[in-house]
């Protein structure tokens, strides 16, 4: 039976159907209230709208429970590999062998770049940050490469040449950036081998593959593949609405990554990090201050704006580095500082009652620095890891039979209508 949550407003009676999801929520159809009505609602940061049906991902803040087309992350992270997770999403399902083989195959295959796109990156300046060059470069693909076909296959060909390629050309700028000779991917090497044997590999200096860090980074990003309506997801639901290429929505949803209160956070911690350790180590200092409401200062990597308990994802992430510190036995100052801070803040009353328990960004700050990326690197290795989200979320928003283009409303408050001034008369 159809339910119905009723508004009245001076005397006249608005029904509005209401929708069930498949894990109970519930959620207030109002698409004709201003065709009924003529009001809109206002929702600023849109925390209470949802803005689409999705059979991606699944999240509940309160409990603290994270899924991907219905599997827990926690078994993703422990069973599966990168490449599974990527192809879980976009596809709906989890890849039998054969399906995982040619996947495979096709990442290698399409895992090269143009080489004129190494004259983009070397036009750049030396300063620019890696998330802007990645952002313009993604963009820029679409002028070496087709747009999406019409039949399956060239679709999914589109897909996983991003999917190979955001990786190569994220080795590459870093390359580029030192002054190194790039290094090409290898086919004997699974796709987190790669990352790192592109990354670090040099003529004078082979890469040795640890697994300690192979595996850390195969769990990073399959914690980071989806989160559902985020920010940088929406902007890519937003920008693919106008019916765009697929390089340009993730472009879109690269640029909305980079701010420091989305996928910048994890940057943001090791850049407080070296503050603290700057100003003495006083990490006590530090607690302090973010727990004064008079001081702006705030303790990166603590909170979360949609989980109200433990970030699932924190859990999984602390195990690994932990393993991961324990298996390279590094000795680096700021990370003992890191852990020290960790343990201070778990333990104060302040952080417990608000719920104010490290996240995901703080741990895995700590993981990329043990594992040797560059800082301004980290947001790069983000995206890496949600691109298979991104495009899973933009190939659900084509496919819908709904699509309508986004055009949000606002309630005006500026001037009333008033006369043009000519300029003489202007005080």
């Amino acid at each position: 039976m159809e339910e119905f949550v009723t508004l009245t407003y001076n005397g006249q009676e608005i029904k509005l159907p209401v929708v069930i999801g498949t894990e109970g929520e519930k959620a207030i159809d109002i698409s004709g209230l201003r065709q009924d009505t003529g009001f809109i609602t206002l929702d600023p940061g849109y925390a209470n709208t949802g803005s689409c049906l999705s059979a991606i991902t699944y999240m509940d803040g309160e409990k603290g429970i994270l899924r991907y087309r219905g599997i827990p992350v926690e078994q993703l992270a422990e069973n599966a590999t990168f490449k599974e997770t990527a192809y879980l999403l976009i596809n709906g399902k989890l890849p039998n062998r054969d399906q995982l083989t040619r996947f495979s195959v096709m990442l290698n295959d399409n895992s090269l770049v143009h080489e004129d796109l190494k004259a983009f990156y070397q036009n750049f300046p030396r300063a620019s940050h890696p998330m802007g060059i990645l952002s313009s470069m993604v963009n820029a693909l679409r002028s070496f490469y087709p747009e999406l076909g019409t039949t399956e296959e060239e679709i999914n060909s589109t897909m996983t040449r991003l999917l190979a390629k955001v990786r190569t050309m994220a080795a590459m700028s870093y390359k580029i950036s030192r002054g190194h000779r790039v290094v090409y991917p290898r086919p004997d090497m699974t796709y987190c081998e790669n990352f790192l044997n592109m990354m670090f590999d040099t003529p004078v200096k082979p890469y040795e593959i640890n697994r300690a860090a192979v595996n850390a980074l195969r769990v990073f990003w399959i914690l980071h593949a989806d989160h559902e309506q985020n920010c940088s997801t929406s902007a890519v639901r937003v920008v693919g609405s106008a019916r765009v290429n697929l390089y340009a929505a993730i472009s879109s949803g690269i640029a909305a990554l980079w701010g420091p209160l989305h996928g910048g956070a994890n940057q943001a911690v090791i850049e407080m990090l070296t503050a603290i350790q700057a100003n003495g180590g006083d990490y006590k200092k530090a607690i302090e201050r973010a727990k004064d409401k008079n001081d702006p200062f705030r303790l990166m990597g603590f909170g979360h704006r949609v989980y109200k308990t433990y970030d699932p994802r924190a859990k999984i992430m602390k195990k690994m580095c932990d393993e991961l510190l324990d298996s390279l036995q590094i000795d680096d100052p700021m990370l003992d500082l890191a852990k020290e801070l960790e343990e201070a803040a778990c333990n104060d009353a302040y952080f417990i009652d608000h719920n104010l328990y490290p996240n995901i960004d703080f741990y895995s700050g700590i993981v990329l620095r043990a594992v040797g990326i560059p800082t301004n690197m980290f947001t790069v290795m983000f995206a890496i890891g949600r691109l298979p989200g991104w495009i899973a979320q933009w190939k659900e928003s084509m496919d819908d039979p709904k699509w309508k283009i986004c055009r949000p409303r606002q309630v005006y408050t500026g001037n009333l209508q008033y006369d043009f001034i000519p300029i003489h008369a202007r005080i």
